[in-house]
């Protein structure tokens, strides 16, 4: 509570001058309220009761113009400095989260997710709008007009004013229950965005991951739950809102019935006041409740803003190392969204038992034979077009694709693991088209590893254990880590596997990724493996810690890399050489050597650069 109101007085002091303003406006619009009522009583009581000629009350009339006038140039002005007011606190108030994020420190900067933290400095910030345009001009006007009506109309008719005086605090007091619930479910509104944000995001970024292994389905049931999540919070607010506003306008109707009553009685039975007395008390009073009932709306809506300025003010904390209950939450959510998916793909595979395998030759949980058949593939008419030919490749070998830059071989690459559909001929597995295969299954026995292979938010542990797709152990995690070479990097850190990495690997470095990729795999134990050349870009010790984990990794798998480096070029059993899309030749190292001049120049051009 300290820290909204030390945020909420950050920006309102910078407005001070704005604020006299709206004070200055907000009495002169009480006296022409008043002004109004009391002309239009008087021009009713000379023309109607009185039967005075139109001449007579000319000026009246003209004065009674004028005030309108004026009003109506006052609550366009009220109107107008809400909106400026509004407009530079969320200037200043974006300015502040981008500067915190710009400054903020490491440990603040890997927790959350990028999608909240853009959720916080777009949504949030301008939700809270409505706190400067709409809650501060009608809160003022409701200090300054109600109190002024109601002693003209305590001078008026006494009866009338304790009426009111008596039945208006039900209003605040609605008000105020309405508006604690209100600002809680605005909280869990703006977390619900910030969450569904941050995993919508998250997953669009690691999209080819998720497909690779098999998740895709489940981060999509992950996403629609979180966006139900934020309908229905934000459907809480709504009914919260539809609640008040009928309360409102029945306490509202019901007093000004019982002011009414009143004065009826007054006028007609006991005769004890003027006409113009009753009709004057008669405008002034649904004018009293109606700056009410406004400032109920305008305080509800304030409370939903101050659950969006509680938000920024979250993430403002973060600066001095505060974490709040909130913040923990959300990192929990984050983790646990990673477990969800795990637990749910090992229930959908337990229940997907013996659909997949209908032989033995469509087993591909051991290295499977794969048949290019004449594969053409375009991304758009009178694009780059990609041919291979009728090129069989058997299992257990390792297959390096090699060529310029934009010859294919990733578009390649992308064809045999299912992640393009070619435009016409197909990829067999064991005989059998990769399309007929259930897609999730094909998935669950192959592994892609590219250059910069994504990490989601959560652990160590938990980016591991998305490879596996089943309920794995902390020592087969910790072992799969030992066999890509993670394990060292794991033990120097606070939290060792259970140290938290943002979305996108923030924080590690390109071979920890990569190991950590690995890792996935090794714990996965695919019958494919992919690689798009993982080790370009790592210095010589990392390199060679990816090689020998790479190499026992392809022990009992196909291998099929794009490759870059001599040294994998040259120990592969077959080489696919691309040229400007089309599958030129195949064969070993050395036999491309000797007979295809394009590879030979290849290759002379990465020894002469030192790529070996």
């Amino acid at each position: 509570m300290k820290r909204k109101t030390s945020l909420i007085s950050q920006q309102m002091s910078g407005q001070r001058k704005r604020l006299v303003l709206l004070i200055v406006i907000s009495l002169a619009l009480g006296i022409a309220i008043v002004s109004q009522a009391t002309l239009l009583a008087e021009a009713v009581q000379r023309i109607f009761v009185e039967k005075a000629s139109l001449s007579s009350v000319a000026m009246l009339l003209g004065s009674l113009l004028a005030v309108m006038v004026v009003r109506t140039g006052l609550s366009y002005g009220n109107g107008k400095v809400g909106l400026l007011m509004a407009s530079s606190a969320k200037t200043n108030m974006r300015a502040g989260v981008l500067q915190h994020l710009t400054h903020a420190s490491m440990s603040s900067t890997l927790r959350g997710q990028t999608g909240g933290k853009v959720s916080i400095a777009l949504d949030a910030v301008d939700e809270a709008d409505s706190y400067f345009s709409l809650y501060m001009p009608r809160m003022i006007e409701a200090a300054i007009i109600p109190i002024l009506i109601l002693v003209v109309t305590f001078m008026q008719h006494a009866n009338s004013g304790f009426i009111m005086l008596f039945t208006a605090p039900f209003i605040p007091l609605f008000m105020i229950l309405v508006g604690l619930k209100t600002k809680n479910k605005s909280e869990e509104k703006y977390a619900q965005l910030a969450e569904f944000s941050g995993t919508f995001l998250d997953s669009l970024q690691g999209l080819v991951t998720l497909k690779i292994f098999g998740r895709a389905h489940r981060q999509q049931k992950k996403i629609e739950r979180s966006s139900l999540d934020y309908r229905d919070a934000t459907m809480s607010i709504l009914r919260i809102a539809f609640t008040n506003t009928f309360m409102l306008e029945s306490i509202v109707m019901l007093s000004i019935g019982i002011v009414a009553l009143e004065l009826a009685i007054q006028l007609l039975v006991f005769k004890s006041m003027s006409f113009h007395t009753a009709f004057l008390v008669l405008l002034l009073v649904p004018e009293f409740y109606s700056l009410l009932k406004n400032t109920g709306t305008a305080f509800h809506s304030g409370r939903t803003s101050m659950g969006a300025i509680r938000k920024v003010e979250q993430m403002f904390g973060e600066t001095s190392g505060e974490s709040t209950l909130t913040d923990e939450k959300e990192e929990d959510g984050t983790s646990d969204g990673i477990e969800e998916i795990v637990s749910m793909d090992r229930i959908e595979r337990e229940n997907r038992i013996g659909t997949f395998q209908m032989d033995g030759s469509n087993d591909i949980s051991v290295p499977p034979s794969i048949l290019l058949n004449d594969l053409r593939f375009r991304y758009a008419p009178e694009s780059f077009k990609l041919e291979t030919g009728r090129i069989q490749l058997n299992p257990g070998e390792h297959i390096a694709i090699v060529g310029k830059s934009g010859s294919g071989k990733t578009t390649l690459l992308h064809l045999i693991a299912g992640l393009l559909k070619p435009e016409s001929g197909e990829v067999l597995i064991h005989g059998q088209p990769l399309s007929k295969y259930d897609e999730a299954a094909w998935f669950e026995q192959v592994s892609y590893i590219t250059q910069h292979p994504y990490i989601f938010a959560g652990t160590f542990a938990e980016n591991i254990a998305i490879g596996a797709g089943r309920n794995v152990s902390r020592t087969e995690i910790e072992q799969a880590a030992e066999d890509a070479g993670l394990a060292e990097v794991a033990s120097q850190l606070e939290l060792g596997f259970d140290t938290l990495v943002g979305e996108g690997g923030r924080g590690l470095s390109g071979g920890e990724k990569q190991r950590l990729a690995l890792a996935r795999a090794f714990l996965k134990q695919p019958a494919i493996i992919l690689f798009d050349e993982p080790t370009v870009g790592l210095d010589l010790h990392t390199e060679q810690i990816l090689q020998r984990s790479i190499a026992t990794l392809a022990e009992t798998a196909t291998m099929i890399t794009v490759a870059h480096r001599l040294y994998t070029i040259q120990h592969a059993d077959r080489i696919l050489f691309m040229d400007q899309g089309l599958l030129v030749d195949t064969g070993r190292h050395e036999e491309l050597l000797s007979r295809l001049p394009q590879y030979a120049e290849m290759i002379d051009v990465q020894r002469r650069g030192g790529l070996a």
